[in-house]
């Protein structure tokens, strides 16, 4: 998994943001070939507390809007999801994340 925002911050620093209000988001992209739709996510965002998620979320939902509409069926559900999602800052997974960050690291 690949987290963007974290490079020179350690596990007690993110804590400590994540406290504060930041938490770690992905995005999604719909592209659809006629009878072909890929739905991905994105990788994972870590946000500050003053980062508005949307913003980072408007490339994806552009992507989305002009290439996703072109399959059937599923560009056409797929879609407005992918919309909604980047739309409204994100789908959220801090509490996933701060799990793995969390836990030991096993040594073989």
């Amino acid at each position: 998994m690949v987290i963007r925002g974290i490079a020179n911050l350690t596990v007690a620093e993110v804590e400590a943001a994540v406290a504060k209000g930041a938490r770690f988001v992905f995005y999604e992209y719909c592209i659809s070939l006629l009878v072909i739709t890929l739905r991905k996510p994105t990788d994972v965002f870590f946000l500050q507390p003053n980062d508005l998620g949307i913003v980072r979320g408007i490339p994806y939902a552009l992507l989305s809007f002009f290439f996703g509409w072109w399959g059937v069926p599923w560009g056409l559900v797929y879609t407005p999801l992918t919309l909604f999602t980047n739309l409204t800052g994100g789908r959220e997974v801090t509490a996933e994340v701060m799990a793995i960050l969390q836990s030991p690291i096993e040594q073989p």
